[in-house]
């Protein structure tokens, strides 16, 4: 996820995953593009790909330190407010992800510099 803390829901294949973040980091302000912190699971195996056609360098967090992806964890939580836990989204359309993702794209962040994720990208 991009630190913008726009929300983006569903769960693409891995490859369909690294060339959507390709595709969408390389739309971002440059502002926007300082770095992109990754868990540890196997959709950035190709993580050098990524920095090599963004120009932007991935860190990866410790395993088992959810405290060094904060927003991802704080997200998750949202996430779940619409979605248990385990819950496939597979049977949900996407105008029901994309009406998630537009709900908490709009809800004020604590992150000051921030405020709306929404307006970030405006």
């Amino acid at each position: 996820m991009i630190d913008t803390g726009r929300i983006v829901v569903g769960k693409p294949e891995a490859r369909q995953r690294f060339l959507e973040l390709i595709a969408t980091v390389s739309t971002l302000p440059a502002h926007l593009r300082g770095s992109l912190t990754w868990g540890q699971g196997c959709e950035m195996a190709r993580h050098k790909q990524v920095t090599m056609a963004t120009d932007m360098p991935v860190y990866f967090c410790n395993p088992a330190s959810p405290w060094q992806r904060g927003t991802n964890e704080n997200t998750n939580g949202l996430l779940h407010q619409y979605f248990p836990k385990g819950t496939d989204l597979s049977v949900h359309g996407p105008a029901v992800l994309e009406d998630v993702a537009r709900q908490l794209s709009g809800r004020p962040t604590q992150n000051a510099r921030l405020g709306y994720p929404s307006r970030a990208f405006a």
